[in-house]
């Protein structure tokens, strides 16, 4: 059976990250590993456990971590999203994974969906103690995305959000939050899309996530570009998975960026939107993935 531990870990500044160890039934040690995390605004409980669960009961360790400011996760400023701090953060977990007995720390992969998709573009490409990557719907433009997610007619009252965040910011207030989902266009929200709504407000452990976004989080979103470090990934082997359907991360985005990756390289594409290769295509991405680390990390043992 496979075991789940709660785990913590240190970071900068005195804040701890917290999550789940998955640990494979025992056989012949140190094992290969992968390290996992989630999306904008997304914490371990949306979704991440199949995944690790499925990659553990082949033979992998699985470290999945909270992202600072998120869930069992240390922060003093809740729910406020730094692309570039949990990119550091992160990688923390792959040096607590090496220091991880049952870890062997020359094969450590690493798996990002969306928001974090685009996170282990910039990991592999800057990180060469990472081996293998899965990067699952990802973010490659935040700019690209605004000009498809955002309507014309509203850029001008997002942008007036953003500068009076800035200038309570100067006064001293406290960050400006907004709601992660909102279906109504007057309620300022990250996402509009009924699967983004329902995919965030699945059921969850009583207090375990908010609907709430700190303002400047939209604007740090919008600036992040980790497609221009996906030509950098190699040599590291890269395996994209691209939903047909995704009007979130965008599919022709993706798709577009994938062809400027060098070798070597693999796209798997999958039916649905956004949020489908954690449901509805769940066997298919997860088995794509477990196959590609199971090919770059090690052998995976019945």
């Amino acid at each position: 059976m496979v075991e789940q531990r709660d785990i913590k870990f240190p970071v900068e500044g005195g804040d701890f990250l917290r999550g789940w160890l998955f640990l494979p039934p025992k056989g012949a040690g140190p094992l290969p590993a992968i390290s996992m995390a989630h999306g904008y605004a997304g914490i371990k409980e949306h979704g991440l456990a199949r995944f690790a669960q499925a990659f553990a009961e082949a033979g992998f360790v699985v470290l999945v971590h909270d992202h600072r400011n998120f869930g069992a996760s240390d922060g003093a400023i809740r729910h406020d999203i730094d692309p570039w701090r949990q990119i550091a953060d992160w990688r923390r977990a792959i040096s607590f994974l090496e220091s991880l007995a049952e870890v062997d720390a020359a094969r450590i992969g690493i798996w990002g969906t969306s928001y974090a998709g685009g996170h282990v573009l910039v990991l592999g490409a800057t990180d060469r103690r990472v081996r293998a990557i899965v990067s699952q719907v990802p973010t490659i433009s935040g700019y690209e995305q605004g000009l498809r997610r955002v309507a014309p007619d509203s850029v001008a009252a997002m942008e007036c959000l953003f500068d009076g965040d800035e200038r309570a910011q100067l006064r001293g207030e406290p960050l400006q939050r907004q709601q992660v989902v909102n279906a109504d266009p007057s309620v300022p929200a990250s996402y509009r899309a009924s699967d983004a709504i329902a995919f965030y407000l699945q059921p969850l452990p009583p207090g375990a996530w908010k609907n709430e976004v700190t303002v400047r989080s939209g604007r740090l979103a919008r600036m992040y570009e980790p497609g221009h470090w996906i030509a950098r990934v190699s040599p590291t082997p890269l395996l994209m998975i691209v939903a047909l359907a995704d009007n979130i991360t965008l599919t022709d985005i993706q798709l577009r960026s994938y062809e400027q990756a060098l070798e070597p390289k693999k796209l798997v594409t999958v039916q649905g939107g956004h949020f489908d290769p954690y449901l509805e295509q769940f066997p298919n991405a997860s088995a794509a993935a477990l196959a590609w680390f199971s090919q770059h990390l090690a052998p995976v043992k019945s």
